[in-house]
């Protein structure tokens, strides 16, 4: 059975990026267009990965991680930030709401993949 990975963003062209990279390995994936909806999904569905971006309406990807993270179920799920800030400020502030990792748009597919194989096999 396929892993299903979860993945949150504003822009639907990403969504669609990330998404192809993800089922043409493999996996299945729900899309949702920002961290609200993105949280509505996770408590529906159990998925094996998060992927979220950082700048949503309704709710950020920081917010949604420290949601997940409140969750039984999400306690330990990696949860990767997909997104433009690279900062290391946001990313400090990312490992403290419990992002497990952080990768930076535009993204290559293939580094996208290396990473999702690391974090769920």
């Amino acid at each position: 059975m396929s892993k299903t990975i979860l993945a949150v963003d504003d822009s639907a062209s990403i969504r669609q990026m990330v998404a192809f990279t993800l089922k043409s390995a493999g996996y299945d994936v729900v899309e949702a267009v920002d961290g609200q909806d993105g949280l509505e999904k996770a408590k529906a569905k159990p998925v094996a990965l998060v992927l979220t971006d950082q700048n949503m309406p309704r709710m950020d990807g920081l917010s949604l991680v420290k949601h997940l993270r409140a969750l039984p179920q999400y306690k330990t799920a990696p949860i990767l930030m997909l997104t433009t800030e690279s900062s290391d400020q946001m990313k400090a502030q990312g490992k403290a709401a419990g992002a497990t990792g952080w990768l930076v748009k535009p993204f290559d597919p293939t580094k996208l993949l290396e990473v999702v194989k690391k974090v769920i096999g």
